[in-house]
């Protein structure tokens, strides 16, 4: 594997319902949208650190954002409950929110981001 990242776990299990780059309501997806019933457990990806868990982002209600040891960055949006918090380490498969329909989603998901350098990255890509 060239960028030295190796394979997150899914968040959830679900439908991609929106993918990344794809516009949606007139702005491009920053990651993907995967359908899951309000509730749903949301896991962490990959062992890491909370570095937010709140929810003051922009259209992405209640999220988390999780640092992991190569520098990339997970973010987990809108969801209904949020189950860790800044400064918390968490491991891969931990539970660490349950998902919802906050920061104006229309049906019950997760919009799930992998940042490299800060900026948005295909999450497919990374997903096994």
């Amino acid at each position: 594997d060239e960028t030295g990242i190796g394979k997150f776990r899914w968040p959830v299990r679900g439908a991609v319902i929106a993918g990344y780059g794809q516009n949606v309501d007139g702005v491009r997806n920053p990651g993907i949208d995967i359908s899951v019933p309000e509730g749903t457990q949301v896991k962490a990806a990959e062992n890491g650190v909370v570095i937010y868990s709140g929810a003051g982002l922009k259209d992405l209600g209640n999220t988390v954002l999780v640092r992991h040891d190569n520098g990339t960055v997970t973010v987990y949006g809108n969801a209904s409950d949020l189950k860790v918090k800044r400064g918390d380490k968490v491991t891969r498969g931990q539970v660490i929110a349950l998902s919802g329909m906050t920061g104006g989603a229309k049906r019950p998901k997760l919009h799930f981001e992998v940042r490299q350098n800060s900026a948005a990255v295909n999450p497919m890509t990374f997903l096994q």
